[in-house]
């Protein structure tokens, strides 16, 4: 189907009526969206701290559970859907399509690129999980995969396996079809970066209406939810290892002060924009990753590699079981784990793949699509075979307090690894540090994605309303922490997932209008040549 171009342009619609780009210290906001997506956070904020935050929880975590039971089919067969479709269109004619243009450039250098990919989706959630899902999975901490046996040495692949699984490639298709998307209806087509533009070929102008505004409002409450929730057991985790190191015994004061300082930071990095914040920042956090990498593979060179055999064979083995839902006896920790990693990607999908749709014009379909999803793939398996390999080994040679209690205080798990090896407490405070930077950025270019979805798709907003929505988060942290400490802030964590269910269906159908607008762009690529006198 051959679209006409009118169809397309931002100014054929009244999507924009009322707003002027020349605003730099005021607010210019799509009004539905802002106003209605600041009062159901209002709505929550106050249900939430009138109620009792262990009711709140509880009936929080019904609803999540009641998802998980009755759609666990539906978001894991969705989730190989996603990969699939997403592989098929990386090596289809249409993956020569340029994001922008046949005459498009990149904006950003391939390092600085892929240095923000991670920055944005995988964030300070590998650091924890890349050694504490490994050991809750060998140890039966919270329950087996596929009724494997604990503690076992037969297990120990299948727990690399795991978290691989959760990590890699399944989840990175979600965000690169989102940001595929919307990349290509910004940057080719002329329509706003949000996504209900992504609808257009199906929807028309109604994309613009209600239909429009539902999608973006959901997107706005999966986003911030989603960060603050991170930002808050983000706070605490770091308070956690700055009492390992330096043996303080700060609590809730403590990780307020750590929300406080972090917001700071990152509304001076938002006022810089994305070159001069998250840019600088993400850069900054690669080279600390690497060197911290780096260091722990020549320390334990010889269980590193064992482990990355053990992981990769491990994957491959195991990648079809875990995918499968069919007559599996493991339902408890599919639903407990990979359901909860499912929905908890499909709901930050709007987040993500804005981001990384705002980063990536000039790239072909096809680069992009490989490297939004092989690139972080591979980094994860070796982080994970490292990390997670390492968790493993002190467990099974009772090494430290992980092979002498077990998995006891999950949030201190990678620095009681670090407590066993050289520098181990210059190890944590590096640790402590990438933890930060990462909320940063995360923060930071969260602020930026929910500025642009309730600015109605505008890539460069004024400077205030970009520091509200940055301040929002971290109040919001803030006052969860301070009412309902860790309760409330799961309590979050379930409202995320519970985004993740419609967000499913709109995925899917996603997946039908971005076909319809590559093949419009490729009818385009290849139409024959007007003679010319």
């Amino acid at each position: 189907m051959q679209y006409a171009s009118k169809k397309y342009s931002i100014e054929t619609t009244d999507y924009y009526v009322g707003q002027d780009n020349t605003k730099k210290w005021g607010f210019d906001i799509h009004t539905p969206v802002f106003l209605i997506s600041s009062g159901l956070i209002l709505a929550f904020l106050i249900a939430v701290l009138s109620t009792n935050p262990a009711t709140a929880k509880a009936a929080i975590d019904q609803v999540r559970n009641g998802i998980m039971n009755q759609f666990d089919d539906l978001f894991m067969w969705s989730t190989n859907f996603f990969l699939i479709f997403a592989l098929i269109l990386t090596f289809s004619p249409f993956g020569k399509i340029r994001l922008g243009g046949k005459d498009a450039v990149p904006e950003h250098s391939t390092k600085s690129w892929i240095s923000m990919l991670f920055a944005a989706g995988m964030g300070s959630g590998v650091l924890f999980w890349s050694v504490a899902e490994p050991a809750a999975d060998f140890t039966n901490w919270y329950y087996m995969p596929l009724n494997a046996t604990p503690n076992s040495p037969a297990t120990e692949p299948l727990a690399l396996a795991t978290t691989i699984f959760h990590w890699g490639i399944h989840g990175w298709a979600i965000f690169a079809l989102v940001a595929l998307g919307l990349a290509f209806f910004c940057f080719n087509k002329g329509l706003p970066l949000s996504m209900r533009s992504i609808f257009y070929p199906i929807m028309g102008d109604r994309a613009w209406g209600w239909f429009g505004h539902i999608i973006d409002i959901l997107s706005v409450l999966a986003t911030l939810f989603g960060l603050v929730t991170s930002l808050g057991i983000g706070a605490q985790q770091a308070t956690s290892g700055i009492n390992h190191v330096f043996g303080t015994h700060g609590g809730l004061g403590m990780s307020l002060l750590v929300i406080a300082v972090v917001t700071l930071i990152t509304i001076g990095s938002v006022a810089r924009g994305i070159n001069g914040g998250v840019k600088l920042l993400s850069n900054i956090n690669m080279y600390f990753a690497f060197a911290l990498f780096v260091f722990l593979v020549i320390v334990t060179h010889s269980i590193a590699w064992d482990s990355l055999k053990m992981a990769v064979s491990g994957y491959i083995e195991n990648i079809i079981p875990l995918s499968n839902t069919v007559g599996r006896d493991d339902k408890d920790w599919m639903h407990a784990w990979t359901v909860f990693y499912w929905a908890w990607w499909i709901s930050w999908s709007p987040f993500v793949g804005t981001f990384i749709a705002r980063v990536s014009r000039g790239r072909t379909v096809r680069e992009f699509l490989i490297a939004v999803m092989v690139l972080p793939t591979l980094v994860i398996v070796l982080w994970m075979a490292v990390f997670g390999g390492l968790a493993l080994d002190q467990i099974v040679n009772k090494v430290g307090e992980l092979g002498t209690n077990g998995l006891t205080d999950i949030s201190l798990t990678l620095f009681y690894i670090y407590d066993q090896l050289p520098l181990g407490n210059v190890l944590s405070i590096l640790s402590i540090f990438l933890i930060l930077v990462f909320f940063i950025t995360s923060s930071d270019s969260g602020s930026l994605v929910i500025d642009s979805i309730t600015a109605g798709g505008k890539v460069d907003s004024p400077l205030p309303q970009r520091v509200f929505w940055a301040t929002l988060e971290g109040a919001i942290a803030a006052t969860m922490l301070w009412v309902g400490g860790e309760q409330s802030l799961q309590a979050l964590q379930s409202g995320v997932v519970v985004t993740g269910l419609p967000f499913t269906f709109v995925l899917l159908l996603m997946c039908v209008s971005l076909v319809m607008g590559l093949r419009s762009e490729y009818q385009v690529y290849h139409a024959p040549k007007v003679a010319t006198a």
